[in-house]
Protein backbone atom coordinates (compact mmCIF):
# COMPACT_ATOMS: atom_id res chain seq x y z
CA UNK A 1 0.00 0.00 0.00
CA UNK A 2 1.40 3.41 -0.96
CA UNK A 3 1.61 6.46 1.35
CA UNK A 4 -1.12 8.09 -0.73
CA UNK A 5 -3.46 5.14 -0.20
CA UNK A 6 -2.93 5.18 3.57
CA UNK A 7 -3.74 8.87 3.76
CA UNK A 8 -0.34 9.56 5.39
CA UNK A 9 1.61 10.71 2.36
CA UNK A 10 4.61 12.93 3.21
CA UNK A 11 4.06 16.60 2.43
CA UNK A 12 6.35 19.08 0.78
CA UNK A 13 6.58 22.10 3.04
CA UNK A 14 8.56 25.19 3.91
CA UNK A 15 11.16 26.60 1.54
CA UNK A 16 10.95 23.63 -0.81
CA UNK A 17 7.23 24.13 -1.30
CA UNK A 18 7.77 27.82 -2.07
CA UNK A 19 10.47 26.93 -4.62
CA UNK A 20 8.11 24.54 -6.41
CA UNK A 21 5.28 27.07 -6.42
CA UNK A 22 7.58 29.76 -7.78
CA UNK A 23 8.76 27.39 -10.50
CA UNK A 24 5.11 26.70 -11.36
CA UNK A 25 4.45 30.41 -11.88
CA UNK A 26 7.54 30.71 -14.08
CA UNK A 27 6.39 27.85 -16.31
CA UNK A 28 2.82 29.17 -16.38
CA UNK A 29 3.98 32.64 -17.44
CA UNK A 30 6.34 31.16 -20.05
CA UNK A 31 4.11 28.61 -21.80
CA UNK A 32 0.55 29.06 -20.50
CA UNK A 33 -1.71 26.61 -18.75
CA UNK A 34 -2.30 24.23 -21.66
CA UNK A 35 1.40 23.49 -22.13
CA UNK A 36 2.27 23.43 -18.45
CA UNK A 37 2.95 19.90 -17.25
CA UNK A 38 3.95 18.39 -13.94
CA UNK A 39 7.13 17.21 -15.68
CA UNK A 40 7.99 20.75 -16.78
CA UNK A 41 7.48 22.12 -13.28
CA UNK A 42 9.53 19.30 -11.77
CA UNK A 43 12.42 20.07 -14.13
CA UNK A 44 12.23 23.82 -13.43
CA UNK A 45 12.09 23.20 -9.68
CA UNK A 46 14.79 20.49 -9.81
CA UNK A 47 12.41 18.09 -8.12
CA UNK A 48 10.96 14.71 -8.98
CA UNK A 49 7.45 14.45 -10.35
CA UNK A 50 6.68 12.10 -7.45
CA UNK A 51 7.53 14.93 -5.06
CA UNK A 52 4.89 17.12 -6.70
CA UNK A 53 2.24 14.41 -6.57
CA UNK A 54 2.92 13.83 -2.88
CA UNK A 55 1.69 17.37 -2.26
CA UNK A 56 -0.79 18.18 -5.06
CA UNK A 57 -3.31 15.89 -6.77
CA UNK A 58 -2.60 17.33 -10.20
CA UNK A 59 -2.02 20.36 -12.38
CA UNK A 60 -5.17 22.34 -11.41
CA UNK A 61 -4.40 22.16 -7.68
CA UNK A 62 -0.72 22.98 -8.21
CA UNK A 63 -1.41 26.04 -10.36
CA UNK A 64 -4.07 27.42 -8.04
CA UNK A 65 -1.76 26.90 -5.06
CA UNK A 66 1.03 28.76 -6.87
CA UNK A 67 -1.18 31.72 -7.83
CA UNK A 68 -2.65 31.92 -4.33
CA UNK A 69 0.75 31.74 -2.64
CA UNK A 70 2.16 34.46 -4.89
CA UNK A 71 -0.69 36.80 -4.04
CA UNK A 72 -0.47 36.00 -0.32
CA UNK A 73 3.26 36.60 -0.04
CA UNK A 74 3.32 39.64 -2.30
CA UNK A 75 0.62 41.63 -0.60
CA UNK A 76 -0.94 42.11 2.79
CA UNK A 77 -4.52 43.02 3.56
CA UNK A 78 -4.48 46.82 3.22
CA UNK A 79 -6.01 49.07 5.85
CA UNK A 80 -4.76 52.56 5.11
CA UNK A 81 -7.75 54.39 6.55
CA UNK A 82 -9.26 55.42 3.20
CA UNK A 83 -11.00 53.52 0.42
CA UNK A 84 -8.69 55.02 -2.20
CA UNK A 85 -5.59 54.08 -0.25
CA UNK A 86 -6.81 50.54 0.41
CA UNK A 87 -7.64 49.91 -3.25
CA UNK A 88 -4.36 51.35 -4.49
CA UNK A 89 -2.47 49.16 -2.03
CA UNK A 90 -4.47 46.09 -3.04
CA UNK A 91 -4.17 46.53 -6.79
CA UNK A 92 -0.73 48.08 -7.29
CA UNK A 93 2.76 46.82 -6.64
CA UNK A 94 4.21 43.33 -6.45
CA UNK A 95 1.54 40.71 -6.98
CA UNK A 96 -1.09 43.33 -7.72
CA UNK A 97 -2.85 44.12 -10.95
CA UNK A 98 0.02 46.35 -12.14
CA UNK A 99 2.65 43.61 -11.64
CA UNK A 100 3.76 42.37 -15.13
CA UNK A 101 4.26 38.82 -13.87
CA UNK A 102 0.82 38.82 -12.28
CA UNK A 103 -0.65 39.99 -15.60
CA UNK A 104 1.07 37.17 -17.52
CA UNK A 105 -0.16 34.63 -15.02
CA UNK A 106 -3.68 36.05 -15.11
CA UNK A 107 -3.77 35.86 -18.91
CA UNK A 108 -2.86 32.17 -18.70
CA UNK A 109 -5.42 31.57 -15.96
CA UNK A 110 -8.27 33.22 -17.88
CA UNK A 111 -7.51 30.98 -20.87
CA UNK A 112 -7.36 27.92 -18.64
CA UNK A 113 -10.71 28.67 -17.02
CA UNK A 114 -12.40 28.60 -20.42
CA UNK A 115 -10.87 25.25 -21.34
CA UNK A 116 -10.63 23.27 -18.11
CA UNK A 117 -13.82 23.14 -16.00
CA UNK A 118 -12.01 21.36 -13.16
CA UNK A 119 -9.40 24.10 -12.98
CA UNK A 120 -12.07 26.81 -13.19
CA UNK A 121 -13.97 25.28 -10.26
CA UNK A 122 -10.86 25.01 -8.08
CA UNK A 123 -9.66 28.51 -9.01
CA UNK A 124 -13.01 30.11 -8.23
CA UNK A 125 -13.21 28.28 -4.90
CA UNK A 126 -9.65 28.67 -3.65
CA UNK A 127 -8.57 32.00 -5.17
CA UNK A 128 -11.46 34.11 -6.40
CA UNK A 129 -13.67 33.33 -3.39
CA UNK A 130 -11.15 34.64 -0.81
CA UNK A 131 -10.36 37.63 -3.06
CA UNK A 132 -14.05 38.58 -3.19
CA UNK A 133 -14.27 38.30 0.59
CA UNK A 134 -11.19 40.50 1.08
CA UNK A 135 -12.50 43.10 -1.36
CA UNK A 136 -15.86 43.16 0.38
CA UNK A 137 -14.08 43.77 3.67
CA UNK A 138 -12.37 46.84 2.20
CA UNK A 139 -15.67 48.27 1.00
CA UNK A 140 -17.52 47.46 4.21
CA UNK A 141 -14.89 49.28 6.28
CA UNK A 142 -15.20 52.21 3.90
CA UNK A 143 -18.98 52.14 4.30
CA UNK A 144 -18.56 52.40 8.06
CA UNK A 145 -16.37 55.50 7.51
CA UNK A 146 -19.02 57.07 5.28
CA UNK A 147 -17.08 56.62 2.03
CA UNK A 148 -19.58 54.19 0.52
CA UNK A 149 -23.29 54.93 0.07
CA UNK A 150 -25.57 52.69 2.17
CA UNK A 151 -27.43 51.56 -0.96
CA UNK A 152 -24.34 50.74 -3.04
CA UNK A 153 -24.40 47.14 -4.30
CA UNK A 154 -21.00 45.76 -3.33
CA UNK A 155 -21.45 42.72 -5.58
CA UNK A 156 -21.40 45.17 -8.52
CA UNK A 157 -19.04 47.79 -7.12
CA UNK A 158 -16.41 45.40 -5.72
CA UNK A 159 -15.22 43.80 -8.99
CA UNK A 160 -15.55 47.01 -11.05
CA UNK A 161 -12.00 48.31 -10.61
CA UNK A 162 -10.38 45.08 -11.76
CA UNK A 163 -12.88 44.73 -14.60
CA UNK A 164 -12.17 48.18 -16.02
CA UNK A 165 -8.40 47.98 -15.65
CA UNK A 166 -8.12 44.47 -17.11
CA UNK A 167 -10.34 45.46 -20.03
CA UNK A 168 -7.93 48.27 -20.84
CA UNK A 169 -4.94 45.96 -20.43
CA UNK A 170 -6.05 42.85 -22.30
CA UNK A 171 -8.40 44.29 -24.92
CA UNK A 172 -6.99 47.79 -25.51
CA UNK A 173 -3.33 46.96 -24.91
CA UNK A 174 -2.83 49.74 -22.38
CA UNK A 175 -0.07 49.43 -19.80
CA UNK A 176 -1.37 48.95 -16.27
CA UNK A 177 0.23 51.53 -14.01
CA UNK A 178 -0.60 53.00 -10.60
CA UNK A 179 -1.57 56.18 -12.47
CA UNK A 180 -4.15 54.29 -14.53
CA UNK A 181 -5.55 52.59 -11.44
CA UNK A 182 -5.72 55.96 -9.68
CA UNK A 183 -7.58 57.57 -12.58
CA UNK A 184 -10.14 54.78 -12.70
CA UNK A 185 -10.61 55.14 -8.96
CA UNK A 186 -11.04 58.91 -9.09
CA UNK A 187 -13.26 59.07 -12.16
CA UNK A 188 -15.42 55.97 -11.75
CA UNK A 189 -15.12 53.87 -8.60
CA UNK A 190 -14.96 56.46 -5.82
CA UNK A 191 -17.79 58.67 -7.20
CA UNK A 192 -19.98 55.59 -7.68
CA UNK A 193 -19.19 54.38 -4.18
CA UNK A 194 -19.99 57.70 -2.57
CA UNK A 195 -23.15 58.59 -4.45
CA UNK A 196 -24.69 55.14 -4.74
CA UNK A 197 -27.09 53.93 -7.44
CA UNK A 198 -28.81 56.40 -9.72
CA UNK A 199 -32.50 56.88 -9.10
CA UNK A 200 -34.66 56.27 -12.16
CA UNK A 201 -36.64 59.25 -13.33
CA UNK A 202 -40.15 59.06 -14.79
Amino acid sequence: MTPTETGTRPRVAGERELEILDATLEVLADVGYDLLTMDAVAIRAKASKATLYRRWRGKPELVVAAVTQHHTTATTAPDTGTLRGDLLAAYCGSGGISDPRAQAVLAAVVTAMGRDPEFAEIYRRDFIGPKIAASRGIYERARERGEVHPDADLTILGPSLAGIVLHRAFLLGEAVTPDLVGRVLDEVILPAALHGPARPTD
